[in-house]
């Protein structure tokens, strides 16, 4: 039987109709012999404008449910993640070639890592694209190293949480994302560099698209008091798997 990374997406309707892009890249995708992908696609909602852009292949599985935010429509995902591995692809952004079979030899080869991220390029409508100055490097993300780079850094991590690839049964232990209206993934990603070594490789994973729907672009996002509670709570929580001394089993300090 193969073994497998499950591709969990949340989507609402305005952001239905990049799916096609976002599935030509999984269907790009290269594994290992043994290994297979099963796209989970959780709609934000139960409208009936996402699932006509829902591809027609047996290796996808569409659901809806109650509206909640993009972290609770993964979550909900979790419940049908029967992989080893999951990986997040949001419906408007793009998997670079070759970036599951990276992700997937990393934490292969070391038990010690349980999470990993790679290189961003924003996607602009034109079809151009920028990279973000500062990447770590390549190779393993020691314990706290995101968390304090966070927390010095206006809360701006140095490694992208839309490319986070993690051990499924680490994820739920930590209860998936952050119930929050916006930054659930970034206080993940925190969690998840709280109890556990991670990675980042510096060859490009994900294409980021820039788009006027965004919803990291509107107003609400950047309000300053939801911000600075939002922060709070993300860093209250990844200073307090630290202080209890939770460690996902095989890590190291």
């Amino acid at each position: 039987m193969s073994r497998r990374i499950i591709i969990v997406t949340a989507v609402h309707a305005p952001s239905a109709r990049f799916l096609a892009d976002a599935y030509e890249s999984l269907r790009e995708q290269e594994l290992p012999a043994g290994w297979e992908w099963h796209w989970l696609i959780q709609e934000d909602g139960t409208t009936g404008q996402v699932a006509p852009h829902v591809p027609d292949d047996d290796r996808i599985t569409f659901r809806q449910g109650r509206p909640g935010g993009p972290g609770v429509a993964r979550t909900i995902a979790l419940a049908y993640a029967d992989g080893e591995y999951v990986k997040v692809l949001d419906a408007d952004d793009q998997l670079a070639p070759g970036a599951l079979a990276r992700d997937l030899a990393a934490l292969e080869a070391d038990r010690t890592i349980s999470w990993a991220t790679s290189r961003v390029l924003d996607l602009f409508p034109d079809g151009s694209t920028a990279g973000f100055p500062g990447d770590p490097g390549h190779g393993p993300i020691e314990r706290k190293e995101v968390l304090d780079h966070w927390a010095s850094h206006d809360y701006l991590a140095q490694v992208h949480p839309a490319t986070l690839f993690v051990r499924r049964d680490l994820l739920v232990a930590l209860g998936g994302w952050m119930a929050l209206p916006a930054s659930e993934d970034t206080g993940l990603l925190l969690a998840l560099n709280s109890v556990s070594r991670g990675w980042f490789s510096a060859e490009v994973g994900l294409f980021y698209r820039k788009w006027e729907g965004q919803v990291t672009g509107q107003a609400a996002h950047v309000d300053t008091a939801e911000r600075q509670a939002r922060m709070a709570v993300v860093e209250a929580r990844a200073r307090a798997l630290d202080h209890f001394e939770w460690r996902c089993p095989g890590s190291t300090d």
